[in-house]
């Protein structure tokens, strides 16, 4: 059963990715207490061993602050190098020629092993391939089966093993490498509540990680290629949340087109009631700096009018040098946006139209009777999350308590905007709804005596997605003094 517990006043949630800096159960917590509502482990780095730790800590976490703890593993991904340098750094001059082939000898400034076939096969003349996130840009020339001729277009210094990005090209590469499959079994065996994939180009990548969580973990893409920005509205319809990747989207594209973009995601991932996380450099110079700079904090308070579910701190919380302080500046940058009077109307900018269906009716209705009366909060009873996403997706004005008698999807809702999700005995009747509906509104401290608080149920209780039911609750005075 539940503790009484404050529900977070900000709606927006905030995602910190732990690592070297952040990896101690006493470190976690500061970070929670601090404002993160869900924690990111990176598996791109260590080893499996040492996630361990991190998740028993995160879960430890939950009798301390009597919350669901959420836990988003993000998979690596494909990851597309050069090969080495004889001399383990060449200089690339501009305007000269440069071939990539297959030849796994050691290479100089004339030439380098690639070893990915796959990018053999899908170049063409005119592509761009980007090196060292961006840094060096070459141009194909001709292409055979196991060489592409490049001319140097931005040079510099290259040394060994490389990113390269290729942003003209969808490459016939699965999204889930062997170490990709690995990490994903391991994650769901250790019991995390989101997958993050990578490397996502198609609506076909999330096919085999669907089918490999098999329900265990919900399934977030990662948004951070241009083919992937050609088939958004299919990508978003098949998958449970997306984000915002700008580090690699910013690499592949004009800086310019990240913003538009990043808005044309949160937007697409809104109207189909997916939750949408905005990632990567929100307060890069905290890494350093016990402070952000301005520009930084505009960013951050961008993400929060547009109305996405989450935003999160990559390396400021992994390895930087003030990992609590920059998750508390991330939560007041929010909280001060939440209070500003505007902010309701820009978040409802983005129009989101509810689907043909009762329960989506009922959502809305729910967000625009809260208003209407002036209630409280909206509450309501769900198995399988479904009905707390629809309400979100509306963005009421009032906060939205879940109770859910799966710890599964209590630990899910972390990443929906306004949730504030309950582990909590089911119900059995109208009457016990009612007045568990009451008691938890007054024991988490989202109503008082006198308040109004709507509540949204699906008849016959225990029935995944039968959201049927919107009832308005008046609490009053004599039941306060009961509960006390």
């Amino acid at each position: 059963m539940s503790k009484a517990i404050n529900p977070r006043s900000r709606k927006v949630r905030v995602l910190a990715t732990l690592g070297p800096a952040s990896s101690t159960p006493e470190m976690i917590e500061q970070l929670h207490r601090a404002g993160a509502d869900a924690f990111r482990i990176n598996m791109s780095h260590g080893d499996q061993a040492s996630k361990v730790p991190l998740i028993k800590a995160i879960r430890a976490l939950e009798g301390r602050v009597s919350r669901p703890s959420t836990i988003l593993a993000d998979l690596q991904g494909p990851k597309l190098r050069v090969g080495k340098f004889a001399e383990g750094r060449v200089m690339l001059m501009p305007g000269h020629e440069f071939v990539l082939d297959r030849n796994p000898e050691p290479g100089d400034a004339t030439r380098v092993e690639l070893p990915h076939r796959e990018i053999f096969e899908a170049a063409r003349e005119g592509a761009r391939l980007l090196l060292d996130d961006g840094k060096l840009v070459l141009r194909v020339l001709s292409h055979a089966p196991d060489r592409l001729t490049t001319i140097v277009e931005v040079g510099g210094a290259l040394s060994n093993s490389k990113g390269l990005n290729v942003p003209d090209m969808v490459l016939p590469l699965a999204a889930l490498t062997e170490k990709d499959r690995s990490d994903l079994a391991f994650a769901c065996e250790q019991g995390v509540d989101w997958i993050a994939l990578s490397f996502v180009q198609r609506p076909e990548d999330l096919a085999e990680a669907r089918r490999l969580i098999a329900g265990r973990a919900s399934l977030l893409a990662k948004i951070e290629k241009p083919s992937a920005i050609a088939r958004l509205d299919e990508i978003v319809e098949q998958c449970d949340a997306v984000m915002v990747a700008r580090g690699d989207l910013g690499v592949e594209l004009p800086p310019e087109t990240v913003p538009p973009l990043q808005k044309r995601i949160v937007e697409t991932a809104r109207r189909q009631g997916r939750p949408v996380i905005v990632a990567t450099q929100m307060l890069e110079s905290m890494i350093e700096s016990p402070s952000p700079t301005r520009a930084e904090v505009s960013d951050v308070a961008t993400a929060v009018y547009d109305g996405a579910d989450a935003i999160m701190l990559s390396a400021e919380s992994a390895a930087g040098k003030y990992p609590v302080e920059s998750v508390a500046m991330m939560n007041a940058i929010a909280d001060a946006v939440e209070r500003d009077p505007a902010h309701g109307d820009r978040v409802h900018f983005t129009v989101t139209r509810p689907d043909p269906t009762t329960a989506d009716a009922l959502a809305e209705a729910a967000k625009n009777i809260a208003a209407t009366v002036s209630a409280s909060a909206i509450l309501c009873f769900t198995t399988s999350g479904s009905t707390a996403r629809r309400i979100a997706r509306e963005r009421p004005a009032v906060p939205i308590m879940v109770l859910t008698p799966k710890l599964e999807t209590a630990r899910r809702l972390g990443l929906l905007w306004g949730v504030h999700a309950v582990h909590t005995k089911d119900v059995g009747s109208f009457e016990e709804m009612v007045a568990k509906a009451k008691r938890m509104a007054l024991r988490h401290h989202i109503a008082a005596a006198g308040d109004r608080v709507i509540v949204c149920a699906g008849v016959p209780f225990g029935t995944p997605g039968a959201t049927n039911v919107l009832h308005v609750v008046r609490i009053l005075g004599d039941e306060l003094k009961n509960y006390r």
